[in-house]
């Protein structure tokens, strides 16, 4: 029998419960530093009809940098999250995202007081969006380029050294600070902003404003 998107259910878990799903399945194996405020899993049914088998995560966030949640909210900054991580499975039948996206979205407005969702499509990891405008989120334009920390070849996020209380972290900025030539600052491309409002006089106020910006 041929596998249907809505056959899948959609349930808000603890972090620990999705974690280690992301870190196995997200392009960026990391949940480091998210400051997590909702978190959902996608499942279906598992074989013989026992037991579910995960197939997908979200994780609703306070977003990154303090300056989003007041631009895209500015009169209810914590009422703005970010969709921070999402992923399933490779086999995951086409469409899967954008149902599960749609699902989250409807149990926030459900069961939250929240009412803007921001999300960024990572040029440099070659994602343009195309989920979040089949979500019906709306493009407003793109972040600046930003920056990532190159070590021994390998691309780490830019704040990599700046946390004093990881050994790695000080080792980094230890071998930086010592004119250690492997350890250097590249470029990376924006991003594109996805918006999605929760609330019609929210969206009403703000999206050509923001649009316009």
């Amino acid at each position: 029998m041929k596998i249907k998107i809505t056959d899948f259910t959609v349930e808000e878990v603890p972090r620990k419960a999705i974690q280690n799903f992301i870190h196995k399945y997200h392009y960026s194996h990391d949940t480091n530093g998210i400051q997590h405020m909702e978190c959902f899993a996608l499942f279906k049914e598992g074989k013989f009809g026992f037991d579910k088998e995960m197939i997908g995560a979200a994780m609703y966030a306070i977003p990154s940098m303090p300056s989003t949640a007041k631009k895209y909210h500015p009169d209810n900054p914590d009422r703005c999250r970010e969709l921070r991580r999402l992923c399933c499975v490779d086999e995951a039948p086409t469409n899967t995202e954008s149902y599960f996206i749609a699902q989250t979205l409807k149990l926030l407005k459900q069961t939250t007081d929240v009412e803007v969702v921001v999300s960024f499509a990572d040029l440099e990891q070659g994602h343009s969006g195309v989920i979040y405008r089949a979500s019906n989120f709306h493009y407003l334009g793109q972040t600046g380029k930003g920056q990532a920390l190159m070590v021994d070849g390998k691309k780490y996020h830019a704040r990599s050294m700046n946390q004093p209380i990881k050994p790695y972290s000080r080792e980094l900025k230890r071998r930086y600070e010592s004119g250690d030539k492997d350890i250097y600052y590249v470029e990376t491309k924006p991003k594109n902003i996805y918006v999605y409002y929760l609330n019609k006089k929210v969206k009403k106020k703000y999206l050509y404003v923001d649009s316009e910006n």
